[in-house]
């Protein structure tokens, strides 16, 4: 299981025995703890305060709420720029076109952001992706999904170290705690812009956030991951060796 809010789910809902799972948490990156300013100007947003959104767009993501919380970060932060990168999620495309994109587009026309907000219509692989995290001053991930069990839009901007603010849905809530990014258990525009502008008003907070959720990640690197499943495969081996040793001639065991 990637998160133990999965785990949780399993054995209590659906009675599953906990010692027949293992957690193993969601890959990242192994990226250095980059400073935002010195990435930003290589991505055309030298000077302003960069809030990001990544990864396939759909209408869960929570687009609009940051959308319409702009307007109420605006005044405090005139410099801010959000950005949203990827391209419309494929099942939401092949039903609807980009229809989804044109009615966030014409959200920010209405709401006279233009200036604010910028669309990076492409699926930003590996070093596009790393250079994004590291010009963001916050992360966002202002799921409507409150049960959502894992984000790898959240932990790849944990494994970079970004400041992160996030509605309170079941991942984010487990990976957040203790001061390891910001979570708002009201999910309305004021009350996201009020946490976007604590954080952007705050350098020290920012900063020893984004430190936390990076120290907390390295547990998460993919060298860690992958030695965690190799662990797991040798005793799974392991054990399925013991049980056809022990089974009676005649039988085979196809399950530990």
């Amino acid at each position: 299981m990637l998160s133990q809010s999965a785990a949780t789910l399993l054995t209590k809902d659906y009675g599953v025995d906990p010692l027949r799972l293992n957690l193993i948490p969601h890959g990242v990156p192994d990226l250095p703890l980059a400073d935002p300013a010195v990435i930003k100007a290589s991505l055309g947003l030298e000077g302003r305060q960069v809030i990001l959104s990544f990864g396939l767009l759909g209408p869960t993501k929570g687009h609009e709420l940051m959308l319409e919380a702009l307007p109420a970060v605006i005044p405090a932060n005139p410099d801010v720029c959000y950005v949203i990168v990827g391209v419309t999620h494929p099942d939401l495309l092949e039903a609807d076109g980009e229809a989804y994109r044109a009615t966030l587009v014409a959200r920010v026309k209405a709401l006279k952001l233009g200036n604010h907000v910028r669309f990076v219509d492409e699926f930003a692989h590996r070093v596009a992706m790393t250079r994004w995290l590291q010009a963001a001053d916050i992360v966002v991930t202002p799921y409507s999904d409150l049960d959502q069990m894992v984000s790898g839009t959240l932990s790849y901007a944990m494994g970079a170290g970004r400041a992160i603010v996030s509605t309170p849905y079941a991942y984010a809530a487990e990976l957040l705690a203790d001061g390891r990014g910001v979570l708002v258990p009201d999910p309305s525009p004021d009350a996201f812009a009020a946490a976007l502008n604590a954080v952007l008003g705050d350098d020290e907070r920012r900063a020893a956030m984004g430190r936390a959720a990076y120290d907390h990640s390295r547990r998460m690197v993919w060298s860690e991951v992958g030695a965690q499943y190799r662990a797991l495969f040798q005793r799974v081996g392991a054990a399925a060796s013991v049980a056809a040793v022990a089974a009676p001639a005649g039988f085979t065991t196809l399950n530990a």
